[in-house]
């Protein structure tokens, strides 16, 4: 079977985990929505509920909560390759205390709950793969949250540049700093220093 390169994205990044033979990739495959998103629009608002578990095949996007005085909290940037959602929502079908931006024109494959619960049944190794991300997923979750209370801005600034070299060029300063949890001038300060040193 030929996939086209945003299923085979998504096809490698499953296969990392589970295998899958060629009628379970096309079942699955079957299962997806393919969703679109301009630059600077919204895939998804605070109070929505998550319809779908996204995977990124282009772009790059934001996921955000906001503070009583409307500032960001940037939880996330998420690229090509990149889960991203509200899993939260998305289980409970709860309203999502999330945005999530569109950074650049973004291309996706989602899931629905329907189309999740109905793949679990006809394939279900596929719930190993998703035990196995959403626990990557809380890992990477509680890691940010220690490093958030025992790093500084400057050292979560350098570890943020290590971990996600691909990323810090494609955003702005601005959303950094709301990544980093400090201000947009107090980011600029950092960002002269580091890259004096």
């Amino acid at each position: 079977m030929k996939l086209e390169y945003s299923h085979k994205l998504i096809i490698d990044n499953v296969s990392r985990f589970i295998d899958l033979t060629e009628l379970e990739k096309q079942k699955y495959i079957s299962l997806l929505t393919e969703i679109k998103v301009k630059k600077k629009a919204f895939l998804m608002q605070a109070g929505d509920i998550t319809r779908f578990e996204y995977f990124i095949t282009k772009g790059c996007l934001k996921v955000y909560t906001l503070d009583v005085d409307g500032a960001p909290h940037i939880s996330m940037f998420a690229v090509e390759d990149y889960w991203t959602g509200d899993m939260a929502s998305f289980i409970t079908k709860q309203p999502s205390r999330y945005f999530i931006k569109a950074i650049e024109d973004s291309e996706l494959l989602g899931i629905s709950r329907a189309n999740y619960d109905l793949l679990f049944q006809e394939i279900p190794k596929f719930e190993r793969f998703y035990r196995i991300l959403y626990q990557k997923s809380l890992i990477s979750y509680i890691r940010r949250s220690n490093y958030g209370i025992s790093l500084t801005a400057e050292e979560r600034y350098i570890e943020f540049k290590k971990k996600y070299p691909h990323i810090v060029n494609r955003i702005t300063q601005k959303d950094l700093a709301g990544y980093i949890g400090i201000t947009p001038e107090f980011m600029s300060k950092i960002i002269s220093k580091v890259n004096r040193m």
